[in-house]
């Protein structure tokens, strides 16, 4: 399970042998959700100040996001993406 992030107590991972939409998984506290990177649909439980934090950077790193699923799909190794400051 790469982590391909991390800032304010948020993680953010990208599975190998993940199925479509593009998407990335989440843990903060003991919370968990997965994200679509198109859309922002958010599964799973996420207290409403993570969602904000997620939605921010999410708009500021789409293109890396899609990137480094194109990556996984070729199963190759992922990039880290900046964190929020």
């Amino acid at each position: 399970m790469p982590e391909i992030s991390r800032f304010y107590g948020i993680i953010i991972y990208m599975f190998y042998n993940e199925h479509a939409p593009p998407h990335f998984h989440v843990k903060y506290q003991d919370f968990e959700a997965i994200v679509e990177i198109n859309y922002g649909i958010v599964r799973g439980t996420l207290p409403r100040r993570a969602i904000n934090l997620i939605y921010e950077w999410m708009d500021l790193h789409k293109d890396e996001l899609l990137e480094n699923w194109r990556l996984i799909e070729q199963r190759k190794h992922l990039n880290k993406i900046e964190p929020l400051k």
